[in-house]
Parts: structure tokens; C-alpha cells; sequence
């Protein structure tokens, strides 16, 4: 299982930053390669929450599963992607001061199997690094454009 971990500080309090990322209407402005994320059924937040998602890869967008499996307000939230691709996404917020907090990201996902798989895992290792740091500072981007502030917390 290959696991990658980010932190970086974002110009928002804590309460700002979960509430945008709460919001399943602004993950496809943040998480990278990720076109659409509609709920499947009622629930649209909050632990169990499934959402279906299209994927771009170039001209292939393929549709997977994403649940809500770790949801803890203003603390939390867990995305665990279900399908072709699979993998875990967590969100951790901190406080940092006032009206700054910390944002800690965190992906774990399976290797690729088989003999082509493993003569390409260092490939795939790459790949969910440069995903993920470009989901984290397009996430910490948004939240401050959400909120109204840079990173230093001044008014934009």
C-alpha cells in the first residue's frame, strides 16, 4: 500500500476551510483529475455519503465510486474511491493561530499488480505524488479565495 503525505497552511480558520471541502458542489475545482461528483442518493454529506464520479485521463473518463468513510466536522474527511482506480483520500484541518489553520493531506493506494505493475511502480509512485500535491494547493487555494484571504491571512 503506497502512502504520500502533505501538510501546507491555509489563509482560512479551520471552520471556513471543512466547510468548503464539506461542500460536494466545489470538489471538482480542487481535487485534481476528478470532471464530475454527483451524490447517488439523498445524502450529499457526512459519513456514508457516496458520490459518483468521472475521472479525466486525457480523452478516457471513466466512472468510479467515491464514499464519505471519515467525517468528523471541523476535524476530517476521508474520500475513498471505489473502481478502476482506488485509493484514499484524508483531510485533516488544525487550527493555527487566528483565521489560519493547517491542512494535512494524506493518500494511500494500492500498487499496481502484476509483472507490468511492478516495473511501473515507480511511475505510479510519481504520478499520485504530483496528484496529490497539485489537489493540496489547488484545495488551499480555493479555501482562501472562498474566505477572502491570501496565505498570510490578509484581506484579498
Amino acid at each position: 500500500m503506497g502512502h504520500i503525505k502533505y501538510a501546507s497552511d491555509v489563509g482560512a480558520p479551520v471552520e471556513v476551510a471543512f466547510s468548503y471541502t464539506d461542500n460536494h458542489l466545489f470538489v471538482p475545482d480542487w481535487m485534481f483529475g476528478i470532471a464530475d461528483f454527483v451524490p447517488v442518493g439523498d445524502q450529499d454529506r457526512g459519513l456514508g455519503a457516496v458520490f459518483a464520479t468521472t475521472t479525466r485521463f486525457a480523452i478516457w473518463q471513466p466512472t468510479s465510486t467515491c464514499e464519505i468513510t471519515e467525517h468528523r466536522h471541523n476535524a476530517v474527511i476521508g474520500y475513498t474511491l471505489r473502481g478502476r482506480f482506488s485509493g484514499t483520500l484524508r483531510l485533516r484541518f488544525d487550527p493555527l493561530g487566528y483565521g489560519r489553520s493547517v491542512l494535512t493531506s494524506e493518500a494511500e493506494y494500492s500498487p499496481p499488480r502484476g509483472v507490468v505493475g511492478r516495473l511501473s511502480t515507480g511511475l505510479v509512485d510519481a504520478a499520485v505524488k504530483s496528484a496529490l500535491r497539485r489537489t493540496e494547493a489547488r484545495l488551499r487555494r480555493e479555501i482562501e479565495e472562498f474566505h477572502g484571504t491570501d496565505l498570510v491571512g490578509r484581506i484579498a
